[in-house]
């Protein structure tokens, strides 16, 4: 054990605030030095501060990890070692789905080993701590960074926060092939106004508590190493400037101890809110509010010294932070062993290893939803002609913005992926935002001499992630045009939709034999997606976001609440309630749905009793039956309305959920536990804890089915 206040002792402020400072790694090799992410992070960093900085963003490999932390340890004044940090969403070279397709499985294991695979491929390849998972929820189908989120429900969400730090850090940090966790991003970053890339957001605490904070706080709970501040302002304050949010919920609520790192310059943009006149006051504000490592920018260099001088600035704000910072590397065992695991030689061995593959191939199948099918899937192998036609339907594109070190060589194509098992020829016809004439006349004639057209359609990765905000989710380009000159050929259309977010696809779902909503896949993705095409594996995932019909419904979430006038027919337009007077206010494909290669029937639901105290327990249960002639998966879920409250509750709450594998006409009994903690909420006066009343409870194949059961809480 190093004696960290021995360390800082000796640590004049000038080292304090390098150890509290990040530069990004690769601005000397950049194609214009000036330029990341499209803004200008190239700050003026003298020798000293780049001798002495804290940690390192941006830089990989083994051997280039294991050089700059020698060299690093050879010229700062106290041999700090370095922390190397990066964006290791859902894998590092074997890329998994993205997580919004990944929480589609609704099998949070499948989050926590995933995230076990790409720690150890970080970790050999030498760095120490990623920033992920992500926290926030998505509720607005515009917002591009819905693709890196568990989706709208925050239990499912809370589920797989916890599961991504578990992967990500093991047992220990310190252990072989772990690496620190930094959850993000904190807080509410979600509710951008409008869906709208860094845009403000406003929400009532009561809002905060109920659906925002408890995922945040699952990934605190599982022993998350740091806290990324999120770029938003918050009701009024931006988050790295906000004491309440960060010292009050986190700190004191929450009970977190460990690092608060910024957003990417996110503190020197708090100028660009305007709610601070300069980055003096942008540092000082920062710092006030407990914001432990700048990302990037040097605010905290720059500025702190002439803050404390002027007596503006208390000196203690920066121990305290140096000393979180000490404390997070000595937990990695830095100070013992500063090169932890780099290892080049594991690191060639380990990195897209067979292994790691065929996990990521397991991880797609279980992701991909399959919305719509009227029979034509599974396909049979060899006896059709089938035409593999679209934008999509022979590019590696399968990875989203986030891919780390994935590369898209790695990827095989739709085309190639199902070469083997049918005489299958291909078209391009349209790009995702182009059209050539000629391109689309080769593709309707491929199309009109095969039995089975399997349509490849969807966005660009650019087109979500952070940046990636979209005014419109309708199929972009002349994709819908080119898919309805496909559709009128009378054809068999399998559509395949790669995506980062849901989209609008109301005609699509119309015309279309089957639609297979396959994400961004990850390494393996169209190798798990042929699996599902010819039958090999039947789809088990389920959706964790709702599909709109339109743009307009956005922001549309399956547990809104109610109001004083409810619509009677929720699909059609109604006068005088709330919905619209050209659209109905359901989804296209609600929270919970997808289908499988069989049916199955919901009855006999029941309850053990029609009242509950606080000390009670209850059962719930219904009889599931497969009544197809496949085997296959249902997703059970549990669903609790809270009839009245002293503040007004959701339709209804996801609270549990089972996987149920059952053989033709087998059926199962499916039982779920109801104990008070499930009726718990942050009421008007009392905190949080369960009121007194009537409460709704289904067991449902997706968030919209109707039959229900009730019971009384006193």
């Amino acid at each position: 054990m190093k004696n960290l206040k021995a360390i800082m002792e000796k640590m004049d402020l000038r080292d304090k605030l390098c150890e509290i400072s990040q530069l990004y790694g690769k601005l000397e090799t950049a194609e214009d030095g000036r330029v990341f992410m499209g803004i200008n992070y190239r700050f003026d960093s003298d020798r000293f501060m780049d001798d002495n900085i804290g940690s390192l963003l941006g830089v990989s490999g083994a051997k280039a990890l294991i050089e700059i932390q020698k060299k690093h340890l050879e010229k700062s004044k106290h041999k700090i070692p370095l922390i190397f940090m990066h964006d290791i969403i859902h894998g590092y070279k074997t890329i998994f789905p993205s997580p919004l397709a990944l929480s589609c499985s609704w099998q949070p294991e499948l989050a926590r080993k995933s995230s076990r695979i790409a720690a150890k491929e970080s970790a050999v390849s030498g760095l120490h701590l990623t920033f992920a998972p992500m926290a926030d929820l998505a509720v607005d189908a515009r917002w591009g960074r819905v693709v890196e989120t568990s989706g709208e429900d925050v239990y499912l969400n809370s589920l797989f926060s916890r599961a991504y730090v578990e992967g990500f850090q093991g047992n220990d940090v310190k252990d072989s092939f772990s690496i620190a966790s930094c959850v993000k991003h904190f807080a509410a970053y979600g509710l951008a106004i409008a869906g709208k890339e860094y845009n403000t957001t406003e929400a009532s605490e009561y809002n905060l508590r109920e659906n925002h904070f408890p995922s945040y706080k699952s990934a605190l709970d599982a022993g998350a190493k740091m806290v990324m501040t999120s770029f938003n302002a918050l009701n009024g304050v931006p988050a790295s400037g906000n004491k309440w949010l960060l010292q009050d919920i986190l700190r004191k609520e929450m009970g977190f101890a460990g690092v608060v790192i910024s957003d990417c310059t996110a503190i020197v943009e708090m100028i660009n809110h305007g709610y601070c006149e300069d980055s003096a006051g942008a540092c000082q504000k920062a710092l006030e509010a407990g914001v432990d490592i700048e990302m990037v920018s040097i605010t905290y260099f720059k500025e702190a010294e002439k803050l404390i001088e002027d007596g503006r600035l208390d000196s203690k704000l920066i121990d305290n932070a140096v000393m979180n910072v000490l404390k997070l590397k000595e937990e990695l065992g830095l100070f013992e062993n500063p090169f932890k695991d780099a290892d080049e030689e594991l690191e060639r061995e380990v990195v897209l290893c067979k292994e790691h593959r065929d996990y990521a191939r397991e991880t797609a199948r279980e992701s991909i939803v399959l919305l719509k099918n009227d029979g034509v899937l599974p396909l049979s192998k060899g006896t059709q002609k089938v035409a593999v036609i679209g934008p999509v339907a022979n590019s590696r594109q399968m990875l989203d913005v986030w891919f780390a070190y994935g590369e898209e060589k790695d990827c095989a194509t739709l085309y190639e992926a199902i070469q083997n098992d049918y005489g299958v020829r291909y078209a391009k016809g349209v790009g995702i935002l182009t059209e050539n004439k000629k391109e689309i006349g080769e593709a309707l004639e491929l199309a009109k001499s095969s039995d089975i057209i399997i349509l490849a359609l969807g966005e660009a990765p650019l087109m979500s992630g952070e940046s990636g905000s979209r005014s419109n989710i309708n199929l972009p380009g002349f994709q819908e045009k080119f898919a309805d000159e496909i559709f009128a050929l009378g054809k068999k259309v399998i559509v395949v939709l790669y995506n980062g977010r849901p989209l609008a696809i109301p005609a699509l779902n119309e015309k279309a034999n089957a639609i297979i909503e396959a994400w961004l896949p990850g390494t393996e993705g169209n190798n798990a997606l042929r699996d599902i095409i010819v039958g090999d594996y039947s789809p088990s995932a389920r959706l964790a976001t709702s599909f709109p019909y339109n743009v307009g419904q956005c922001p549309i979430c399956y547990n809104r609440y109610n109001t004083g006038r409810p619509p009677k027919n929720e699909m059609k337009p109604a006068r005088f309630s709330a919905g619209y007077v050209d659209c109905g206010v359901t989804p296209l494909f609600p929270f919970g749905y997808g289908l499988t290669y069989t049916t199955f029937e919901y009855s006999g639901l029941k309850i053990s009793a029609d009242k509950m105290t606080r000390t009670d327990t209850l059962t719930v249960s219904c009889m599931i039956t497969n009544m197809g002639t496949r085997e296959g998966i249902e997703v059970a879920q549990l669903y609790i309305r809270d009839m009245a409250g002293s503040l007004i509750r959701p339709i209804r709450m996801l609270k549990g959920f089972e996987r149920v594998s059952l053989k033709p006409n087998e059926s199962r009994l499916v039982t779920f536990e109801i104990d008070n903690e499930m009726l718990k909420f942050n009421t008007m006066d009392n905190g949080y804890c369960s009121e007194n009343g009537k409460f709704r409870v289904f067991i449902a194949e997706n968030a919209h089915d109707t039959n229900f059961v009730e019971f009384t809480l006193v």
